[in-house]
């Protein structure tokens, strides 16, 4: 398969990432490791393990966090078999990224600035020696096809460091930020499709309008990724059902709004507000503000 035919089976399967798929696929082909860098929410883990299932590889999946140990990543010999057997080969058992090393996989370290310098420190070496050292085991070869693809969000995230310049010097950057209104509109119509109920394109045009509001709104640090418009337009069609009425009802919005936003932004520290005056606040103005341009609209004009 050639690289023009391999981006356009990706392409398709990760909504408004043409060129980020280019440019991931580009340097993977090229044995290089990729770090895609960007706030929640923006497709990263798809579009990463899109390119693995097109790639035909593996794809060993690694949650990084402040537990994320050298022995959790790398592997460790089993204490038990090891009473018996001794340090054998056999009775290792190999963490993911040995898994991926032998098996020629990809390795996906998820939230990468949450991982211990001590754990990163293994991941420089792998990446620069293709190979890591590992006590009483020996040398483990990366097999042919291995490579390192990490996600990160903006280093102001809670619980974020900073990644040392060792490893953006060993690692491919590709930047991604929110897409367009449309393109998000798209990813929750996609989400939705086939969910019996499901609010209108007009009403989830609005939901993803208001969920990109909160990310300027000035009384709030973080605002929601396209997730929440997902998971308000999901609980808006639940709740519908709950109460025998439809989408359409203002407070049946304004609750599931409130239930899937709430915890995913952050207010600004010294205002006075709270996340669900804030939101209510947007989901008001966003839906009175859409049945206003509708009711004026001239006879004959699209809404």
């Amino acid at each position: 398969m050639s690289l023009t035919d391999l981006v356009a089976r990706v392409a398709p399967l990760v909504v408004g990432r043409s060129r980020e798929c280019e440019l991931v696929v580009a340097a993977l082909m090229a044995d290089r490791h990729v770090l895609l860098e960007g706030p929640p929410g923006t497709g990263k883990s798809t579009l990463l393990r899109s390119v693995a299932g097109a790639l035909g590889v593996g794809f060993v999946f690694v949650e990084g966090n402040a537990e994320l140990t050298p022995a959790r990543l790398v592997g460790a010999f089993d204490p038990s078999r090891v009473l018996d057997k001794g340090y054998v080969p056999e009775v290792f058992v190999d963490g993911p990224l040995v898994q991926a090393m032998r098996s020629g996989a990809l390795l996906y370290v998820e939230e990468i600035n949450r991982v211990p310098e001590e754990t990163l420190n293994v991941l420089i070496t792998v990446m620069s020696e293709g190979e890591v050292a590992v006590p009483r085991l020996g040398m483990v070869q990366a097999a042919r096809g291995f490579g390192l693809v990490a996600a990160m969000n903006p280093f102001d995230a809670v619980g974020t460091a900073r990644i040392s310049g060792a490893v953006y010097d060993r690692v491919c950057r590709v930047a991604m930020s929110y897409q367009s209104a449309d393109e998000e509109r798209d990813i929750v119509v996609r989400a939705i499709k086939g969910v019996d109920g499901a609010p209108s394109v007009e009403w989830v045009t609005k939901a993803v309008q208001a969920v990109r509001a909160t990310r300027q709104h000035q009384d709030l640090r973080i605002g929601s990724s396209v997730r929440g418009a997902i998971d308000a337009s999901l609980v808006a069609a639940s709740l519908a059902k709950v109460r025998s009425t439809s989408t359409s009802d203002s407070r049946v919005g304004l609750d599931a709004a409130l239930v899937a936003l709430s915890g995913r932004v952050r207010v600004r520290e010294g205002s006075t507000r709270t996340s669900d005056e804030v939101i209510e606040e947007i989901w008001a103005s966003t839906f009175a503000e859409g049945d206003a341009k509708k009711a004026t609209a001239p006879a004959g004009a699209k809404a």
